[in-house]
């Protein structure tokens, strides 16, 4: 049995398929530098899960902070990632079940980092929480 998070966590990598600019670079929690041949990309990573007790009935009603992180080189880096980022929050946005594993999908924060690298990169940060309700005793239901 998969647990309702990594089902949600599967369904984003689907939903973003052929974002703008990355192709098929979305890669899940990784952690191995990237090359410049491997920019843009999209990285997904569970950032938190917090449930609450639904005292009504007996579920869980869960939180899951998803980081979404686009990685571009440019002069400009930020500004060269506009379209990809544009592009991965319409995906985002268009399922706010995620195929039927969530409840609600909402933007959470956006931020920057620049860094110097062999070329000028950005890192822009894509925070979604997604709301999903499982039962006490089954992560999976």
């Amino acid at each position: 049995m998969t647990t309702k998070r990594e089902n949600i966590l599967a369904a984003i990598e689907t939903a973003l398929a052929n974002t703008t600019g990355v192709g098929t670079r979305i890669y899940r929690s990784r952690v191995e530098p990237m090359t410049r041949g491997e920019s843009p990309a999209i990285i997904i990573e569970p950032v938190s899960d917090t449930p609450i007790q639904n005292t009504s009935l007996p579920t869980l009603d869960w939180t899951l902070r998803v980081r979404i992180a686009v990685i571009e080189r440019g002069t400009v880096p930020d500004q060269a990632a506009d379209d990809t980022i544009e592009s991965l929050h319409s995906k985002m946005m268009a399922d706010l079940t995620l195929g039927g594993y969530a409840i609600d999908v909402q933007p959470a924060q956006t931020s920057f980092q620049l860094l110097e690298a062999d070329q000028p990169a950005g890192i822009i940060f894509c925070e979604f929480e997604i709301r999903y309700r499982t039962e006490v005793a089954d992560l999976s239901q």
